[in-house]
């Protein structure tokens, strides 16, 4: 009989084991040297197909050695460095982006669904900061050559509020790690998120709701 328990204790403990090794893991480990994507394949799967001819380009990218333009409403743009943009990170279970900021420009409040997120200033200061499932803000002020960590999943921002240009690189434990910024979800989603749901949840009326969807709306 006592065996018998320490057996389904032992195997209860194992079982649990590799639940939690599986909730906290990000992307799932690959089972060859490489699977670079296939973007164009029509197969949908949990990531992309493997493609067969590779080359060196396959796994190189460009894209985060010059600043982007930060001439827009935030005042920053995110150039992505992820799966789509380097079809050999397919598998891999990481991803990058360099973020620039104007001065005052802000990386509006957003999440990453799949990734958490560590950002490491290249230039600039920044305030930083995320909010726990508590309504808790833990915020920093960053500056060159530091670092600050987003947990998967919870809401975030940075902000420049200095008077010069800011730039971070940040690193992902996800090939696409998915970005839901608050706002734009809400308030520009396709088909819209009814009115009604939007004045009880921020407690307004509906002409504030319809004011802030239109500032969302696509140009023209």
């Amino acid at each position: 009989m006592a065996a018998n328990k320490v057996a389904y204790l032992s195997l209860l403990y194992m079982t649990l084991g590799l639940v939690l090794v599986a909730t906290v893991s990000a992307d799932p480990d690959l089972l060859q040297d490489v699977c670079v994507a296939d973007l164009s394949s029509g197969v949908k799967v949990n990531g992309f197909t493997c493609k067969e001819n590779i080359s060196a380009e396959d796994f190189f990218f460009a894209g985060l050695a010059k600043p982007g333009l930060t001439n827009n409403t935030s005042g920053s743009l995110v150039t992505a460095a992820n799966v789509q943009k380097i079809p050999g990170l397919n598998t891999l279970g990481v991803s990058m982006s360099r973020i620039d900021y104007a001065p005052g420009g802000l990386n509006p409040p957003h999440t990453h669904p799949r990734a958490t997120e560590m950002v490491f200033v290249l230039e600039g200061q920044l305030d930083v900061g995320f909010i726990t499932t508590a309504n808790v803000l833990i915020s920093k002020t960053i500056k060159v050559g530091e670092t600050f960590v987003f947990p998967k999943g919870l809401v975030h921002f940075q902000k420049n509020n200095g008077q010069v240009s800011a730039a971070v690189i940040a690193a992902f434990n996800s090939q696409l790690p998915g970005t839901q910024s608050i706002a734009a979800t809400l308030f520009a989603a396709q088909p819209p998120v009814p009115d009604h749901v939007l004045t009880k949840a921020f407690q307004v009326g509906t002409k504030e709701v319809r004011k802030i969807k239109s500032r969302f709306a696509p140009k023209k």
